[in-house]
């Protein structure tokens, strides 16, 4: 195995690190969207109830108060986890960038070696028959 090869193993594990990194910044992005939407829906429905009361419940502005706080806070963590995403998602481009550096050096090097053992090989078929050729030659002589 050459160093190559552990490179190469090695900035695929990091790779496949910063997808599971996105992967997961992906579902917590998701979890908040799921909140914000449960909070909305709930929000709604409170809003509708104590628009259907004659009298709506004393602790109703505390709560719609308290509700867009925590929509807020929701915001923000989402704006949050999208910019680390973002981030993320640039160090993925470099990554697979470095990868793909180390896998096309390695493919070169292959490339050459093969190359090499084909140019090996064609001269030990060329001295064969350079051989047999001087055998021939040598026993047409000296059969004359």
């Amino acid at each position: 195995m050459s160093d190559l090869d552990t490179l190469i193993r090695l900035h695929r594990w990091q790779l496949d690190e910063k997808r599971r990194a996105l992967a997961d910044l992906q579902a917590l992005a998701d979890r908040l969207i799921a909140e914000a939407t449960r909070l909305d829906e709930e929000v709604a429905g409170e809003s509708a109830f104590a628009a259907a009361s004659e009298m709506p419940p004393p602790t109703f502005p505390a709560y719609l108060k308290a509700s867009k706080v925590r929509r807020g806070r929701l915001a923000e963590s989402l704006a949050q986890a999208r910019a680390q995403m973002a981030a993320v998602g640039e160090e993925i481009a470099e990554a697979y960038q470095e990868l793909k550096k180390y896998e096309l050096a390695q493919a070169g090097r292959e490339r050459r070696a093969e190359h090499s053992a084909r140019r090996a090989e064609t001269a030990t078929y060329d001295e064969i028959a350079a051989i047999g050729h001087i055998r021939r030659r040598a026993a047409a002589a000296g059969g004359r």
